[in-house]
């Protein structure tokens, strides 16, 4: 609900902006997201390969699904968040130029992240850390390529990529049942 909260606030804020907000702070605020993405994709993504996975779902997860799955595992609401700050000001930005109809993708996030969350709660006693760090893993990667994506480094696409994300602890198991 935060992040909805978020996207309706950064649209309003820029809609009401429109014009009025310049095209270089727009540029550079998409840029700092893209550059904070980056970061924080890169943390993910390293820290399921540390020594300590007990604690991988609260400290680290990707921004919507395992932001999602911390809050459903563990009422864990710290990167959903920092994903709702995300959402806000890519928001401003956005609908400064766009209107109103960026608004509508907080409908869309609302039921997915809703659905997902209820989903963790649901899945709770197969969320081991083992199926935890493939998830983040590949979660972190995910990040990194929007974090690309919003600076205009690659245009990967993301959305065709998140069944990896699912297919990770699969993978990770079949490893493991190998050795």
């Amino acid at each position: 609900m935060l992040n909805v909260v978020a996207i309706a606030a950064g649209a309003s804020i820029g809609t009401l902006l429109g014009g009025r907000l310049p095209e270089r702070l727009r540029d550079t605020l998409v840029a700092a997201l893209g550059l904070f993405t980056l970061a924080l994709g890169a943390q993910q993504a390293l820290a399921a390969f540390g020594d300590d996975l007990s604690g991988a779902v609260g400290r680290s997860a990707p921004l919507l699904v395992l932001g999602a799955f911390a809050d459903g595992l563990h009422g864990d609401l710290g990167l959903l968040a920092v994903k709702s700050l995300l959402d806000g000001f890519a928001m401003l930005a956005f609908a400064s130029y766009l209107g109103w109809g960026v608004a509508a993708s907080g409908l869309a996030v609302l039921v997915y992240q809703g659905g997902l969350t209820a989903l963790a709660a649901v899945l709770q006693q197969v969320m081991t850390p083992a199926v935890v760090a493939a998830m983040t893993a590949v979660g972190g990667l995910l990040v990194i390529a929007i974090g690309l994506r919003l600076l205009g480094l690659a245009r990967i696409r993301v959305a065709n990529l998140l069944p990896a994300i699912l297919l990770a602890p699969l993978a990770a198991g079949l490893a493991a049942a190998a050795r």
